[in-house]
């Protein structure tokens, strides 16, 4: 029987919710609650889209490869030539520490 009592559709819940932020905040400090409610979901986006961009940034990056690698040192000079490093006449150590000491730094003048 209580549950008969209490079968109120979606819409319905809007207004209920509606007229009880009006005897709780009453009319004159409403559209000023609303006015905040509105600044935090535009922050929110924003930071949102912000992050989302970040994350474009870091995944669109190609290094071009087309296929698997054979092995270690193919890697290492597909990475190398990725950051803009000729990896002929070194070898694999040195390979390595200079994808480490890319990697560890940005390049990037706006980074911070």
């Amino acid at each position: 029987m209580l549950s008969l009592g209490l079968n109120v559709a979606g819409s319905e819940w809007i207004i209920i919710i509606f007229a009880a932020l009006v005897l709780i905040l009453g009319t004159n400090k409403l559209p000023e609650a609303a006015k905040k409610l509105g600044r935090a979901v535009n922050e929110y986006n924003k930071a949102k889209q912000d992050m989302q961009n970040q994350m474009k940034d870091y995944t669109s990056h190609d290094i071009g490869v087309k296929g698997p690698l054979g092995n270690e040192r193919d890697k290492l000079e597909a990475i190398a030539r990725s950051l803009g490093e000729d990896p002929s006449g070194k070898t694999t150590e040195q390979l390595k520490d200079l994808i480490q000491e890319k990697i560890g730094r940005r390049d990037d003048p706006g980074a911070a």
